[in-house]
């Protein structure tokens, strides 16, 4: 069956686009890493690809709002072609600085007015969080992975703290089963700093949109996607694979399945 073809999407200070297409790649998908410069330049290119990924990274610095300027263009300068994209049953999945663009474009959590209704702010700490934390996977409703799984993975940001706009509109995501991941404790409690890094409203790590194809995270899963990437395999053994690696597996499964 065809391999499906992801685009790995790069502006100034993205720097986690090798690792997401080595896990896209792994997990059987054909990518490539392009410019937004080139997706402008060359006007139907998006359309050749069945996932797009916007990676973590420091998109132009974050130097208004982590994420924001790589936000506006891609709206502005490929608004048509991203909402014609996600329209089109293909995937989207937003990582680290890649969710903060997703969230500040209105693609997440979506809806009809694909307005901006949630953010991520500086974290409750005050400075930037790299640790490993513990994920609850709380809906069915993401294609990306399934519920019930409890994933460990690394974060590493400065602007992690997700709220939503209003009380009603966290009501709305839960109702519609779109809080796919939450931080937990290490044994699956609810979670204190530094289980929730950043000061997250109900403890969200990431959302999808209503369709379950649109996925955005704050954690890696690109960064545990081989078991010699935990940080204490040395001491508790090599799993089979990393806990990231079913997030990139599902997505190429739900084209070739």
């Amino acid at each position: 069956m065809t391999k499906p073809k992801v685009c790995v999407l790069r502006v100034a200070g993205t720097n986690c686009d090798g690792e997401t297409a080595y896990a896209f790649e792994k997990a059987g998908a054909l990518t490539e890493r392009v410019h937004v410069n080139r997706l402008a330049e060359k006007r139907g290119l998006l359309k050749g690809f069945q996932i797009l990924a916007v990676p973590g990274g420091f998109s132009y610095g974050d130097d208004i709002a982590a994420g924001k300027v790589q936000a506006v263009e891609l709206m502005h300068r490929l608004g048509d072609e991203v909402r014609a994209f996600v329209d089109s049953d293909k995937l989207v999945i937003g990582i680290c600085n890649g969710f903060q663009v997703l969230v500040k474009t209105g693609l997440l959590p979506g809806g009809a007015s694909r307005k901006q209704t949630v953010t991520l702010a500086s974290n409750d700490s005050n400075k930037f969080e790299d640790r490993w934390v513990s994920l609850r996977v709380d809906t069915p409703r993401c294609v990306f992975i399934q519920p019930g799984r409890t994933l460990y993975l690394p974060v590493a940001h400065g602007e992690g703290k997700f709220i939503p706009e209003t009380p009603a509109g966290l009501d709305a995501l839960r109702d519609a089963g779109q809080i796919v991941f939450r931080y937990v404790s290490a044994s699956g409690s609810k979670p204190i700093y530094p289980e929730n890094p950043n000061g997250s409203v109900d403890d969200i790590a990431g959302i999808c949109d209503p369709t379950g194809r649109i996925l955005g995270l704050m954690p890696h899963p690109e960064r545990h996607v081989e078991p010699w990437h935990h940080p204490r395999w040395t001491r508790e053994g090599l799993q089979g694979e990393g806990d990231g690696f079913q997030v990139f597996r599902n997505a190429v499964s739900y084209f070739t399945a």
